[in-house]
C-alpha cells in the first residue's frame, strides 16, 4: 500500500502516520500516534508513580518493565520497584487508571500514552488498559550516541478487536509451564490478550483429573500439567491481562480419552492405544451412551474452576463419524431421534454439553464443524475453514456472524503451517464483505494456532515468534493499518527484542523467509 501522508495544521487522522513517526517501532501500531518532536531522557533516577485501585498487575508489569528497561540500556536504576502516587507526586512516569478490569471480552484495553521531555504519562480506564501502555512506551525506548531516551509522543489507542488470542497444542507435544509463561510474556509484549490451552487430543491427557485418575495413569506418558501448574499459569496469564481457555477436543479427536474408558467409544468391544502420529483418527466418543455425558459432566465440574474465563472450548472438529456409521445400535438411536445426518447426531451431542457447561457458568465455544442448523447462536464459532473448503466467499467467520453467532478467527492465521509472515499480516479477518453494526460487532477477533505435532520445547518459540507479532498487529491495529514495508521494518526490531523475555526462536531456528516479500 502506498504511504499517504495528510498535514493539516499539524494535525494527524487516527489511521496515518507522518514520516517522522516511522522511526517508531512500535507494535502493534497504535490508533492515533503523534510526535511531539521531545524526549525523555532515562536515566538512574527515573521513577514510577501508580494511582488506582488494587494495583497488583500494575505493580507487577510497572516493576518488570524496569528490569527489562535496565536491561535492554544497561543503566541501573535507583529505585526498582513503583511507588503509589500519593509518595511520589513528582515521578517520571506517571500510571493513573480508574478501576480494576475484570478479564472479559467486555474488558476496556484503551490507554493514553503521553511523553514530553519532563516525563511520561499513562492514562487507562482500567489497570489492562494501563498494562498496553506500559508496553508501548517500553517500546519507545531508543538511543543516541550519548544517551538512551524515549521518544516523545501523544497517543491515543484502543484494539480494533476483543479477543486477539494465541493457542498452543500441548497433547501432540506437551510444554512445560516455562515454555507457557515465557510465551505468555512475548503476548503481553504484543497486547495479545487469550490464551487457548488446547489440552486432550489423540495423543495424550496434558490435565491432572483427581476424579478420573485414569486418564493421566494410561494416556499421558506421565506427562500433564497437576492442577496446582494449573492454577499457576492462569494466575501468571491474569498478572499480564490475558484470558485462560481451556480446549476438551471431544467427541472425535478421543483416542486417548478412550484410552483410558474404552467403554465410551463407538465401537464396542474395542481396546486403543494413545496415537503416536499425526492426523485425523476414527475413535469417536458414543453420543448415545449416557455413560459418556456422566463423565464429560464429572470432567468439565472438576476442570472448570481452574479457568475463570467464561468460556470452554470443546473442540468438535474433524469428526468424519466412521465408527458411528458402523455402529448398528447408533444409526437406530439416530432413526429413532430424527437425526437424518452424522452433523446432526453430532449437534445433539453439542447441545447437551452446552447445558452442561451453562450449569458451570461457561459459553461452549467449538471449530466451524458446530455451526448447524439447529445448534444454539449462544455458541461461539471458531472458524477455521475457509472458500478453500466449499464455503461461501468469507468463510465460516462471516456466515457465522450472518447467522447470529459470535465467532473468531484462525484461517489463516495457522502458523504452525510455516507461510510467510506477509500472508498472516495481510489475512484481513473482515475485508470487503458488507456487514451490519450487528454482525461485524459479533465477529469477536482471532486466534494464531500453534499446532505441535512438529514443535518440540527447543523450536515451539521459532514456530510462533516473530510472526504472530504481525497478527497481533492484525487483530489490535486499525483496518487500514496495512503497509507491508513498514510492519515489516518495525518487526526486524520488535523480533530481537522478544528474545529478552527468554523467548530462544532466533536461538534455536532462524526463519529468514519471515521477512521475505510476497511472491507476486
Amino acid at each position: 500500500m502506498t504511504k499517504i501522508f495528510i498535514f493539516i495544521f499539524g494535525l494527524m487522522t487516527c489511521s496515518c502516520w507522518s514520516q517522522s513517526s516511522e522511526t517508531f517501532n512500535v507494535m502493534p501500531w497504535p490508533k492515533s500516534i503523534q510526535e511531539t518532536k521531545q524526549s525523555l531522557t532515562i536515566t538512574a533516577d527515573l521513577t514510577i508513580s501508580i494511582d488506582g485501585p488494587s494495583p497488583e498487575r500494575v505493580q507487577y508489569n510497572a516493576t518488570q518493565f524496569l528490569r527489562r528497561l535496565s536491561g535492554r540500556t544497561g543503566i541501573f536504576i535507583n529505585t526498582g520497584f513503583p511507588t503509589s502516587a500519593k509518595e511520589n507526586s513528582n515521578a517520571t512516569i506517571k500510571i493513573s487508571y480508574k478501576t480494576k478490569g475484570e478479564l472479559s471480552v467486555d474488558n476496556d484495553e484503551s490507554y493514553k500514552l503521553n511523553v514530553i521531555n519532563t516525563g511520561a504519562t499513562i492514562t487507562a480506564n482500567t489497570d489492562i488498559g494501563a498494562l498496553r501502555g506500559i508496553e508501548t512506551l517500553l517500546q519507545l525506548t531508543s538511543n543516541n550516541a550519548t544517551q538512551f531516551y524515549f521518544k516523545g509522543v501523544s497517543i491515543s489507542d484502543a484494539p480494533r478487536f476483543v479477543w486477539r488470542g494465541l493457542m498452543i497444542d500441548v497433547s501432540r507435544h506437551f510444554h512445560p509451564v516455562a515454555v507457557l509463561k515465557r510465551n505468555l510474556d512475548a503476548m503481553a509484549s504484543v497486547k495479545m490478550n487469550v490464551f487457548h490451552w488446547h489440552l486432550i487430543d489423540d495423543q495424550g491427557i496434558r490435565i491432572q483429573s483427581k476424579v478420573y485418575p485414569q486418564l493421566t495413569e494410561l494416556a499421558s506418558d506421565g506427562l500433564f500439567y497437576t492442577q496446582e501448574q494449573i492454577k499457576d499459569v492462569v494466575a501468571y496469564a491474569s498478572k499480564l491481562g490475558i484470558r485462560v481457555v481451556p480446549e476438551i477436543d471431544v467427541p472425535g479427536h478421543a483416542t486417548a480419552i478412550l484410552t483410558a474408558f474404552p467403554e465410551l467409544g463407538s465401537q464396542p468391544g474395542a481396546t486403543y492405544n494413545v496415537e503416536r502420529f499425526s492426523g485425523v483418527f476414527d475413535p469417536t466418543l458414543d453420543p448415545t451412551n449416557n455413560q459418556t455425558y456422566v463423565f464429560l459432566e464429572n470432567l468439565f465440574t472438576e476442570i472448570a474452576p481452574l479457568f475463570p474465563d467464561p468460556y470452554f472450548h470443546i473442540g468438535g472438529d474433524e469428526n468424519e463419524g466412521k465408527h458411528w456409521d458402523a455402529n448398528e445400535a447408533i444409526q437406530k438411536f439416530k432413526k429413532e431421534h430424527h437425526l437424518n445426518t452424522n452433523h446432526d447426531l453430532q449437534t445433539y451431542f453439542n447441545i447437551k454439553l452446552e447445558k452442561i457447561l451453562n450449569k458451570l457458568g461457561k459459553n461452549l465455544v467449538g471449530w466451524d464443524e458446530i455451526m448447524t442448523p439447529t445448534m444454539p447462536t449462544t455458541a461461539v464459532i471458531h472458524s477455521w475453514r475457509s472458500e478453500n473448503e466449499g464455503l461461501p466467499k468469507g468463510g465460516s467467520l462471516i456466515e457465522a456472524a450472518k447467522q447470529g453467532y459470535n465467532t473468531i478467527l484462525s484461517n489463516g492465521f495457522y502458523i504452525d503451517r510455516m507461510e510467510s509472515v506477509v500472508k498472516h499480516y495481510q489475512n484481513e479477518p473482515i475485508g470487503d464483505i458488507t456487514l451490519t453494526a450487528e454482525e461485524e460487532a459479533r465477529i469477536l477477533g482471532g486466534e494464531a494456532t500453534m499446532w505441535s505435532e512438529l514443535a518440540t520445547c527447543e523450536t515451539i518459540d521459532s514456530r510462533i515468534w516473530p510472526r504472530t507479532a504481525a497478527i497481533a498487529e492484525r487483530l489490535w491495529s486499525p483496518k487500514d493499518i496495512n503497509d507491508v514495508d513498514h510492519m515489516l521494518k518495525r518487526l526486524e526490531v520488535v523480533n530481537f527484542r522478544l528474545e529478552e523475555l527468554g523467548l530462544t526462536h532466533i536461538k534455536n531456528k532462524k526463519q529468514s523467509s519471515y521477512f521475505k516479500k510476497p511472491i507476486q
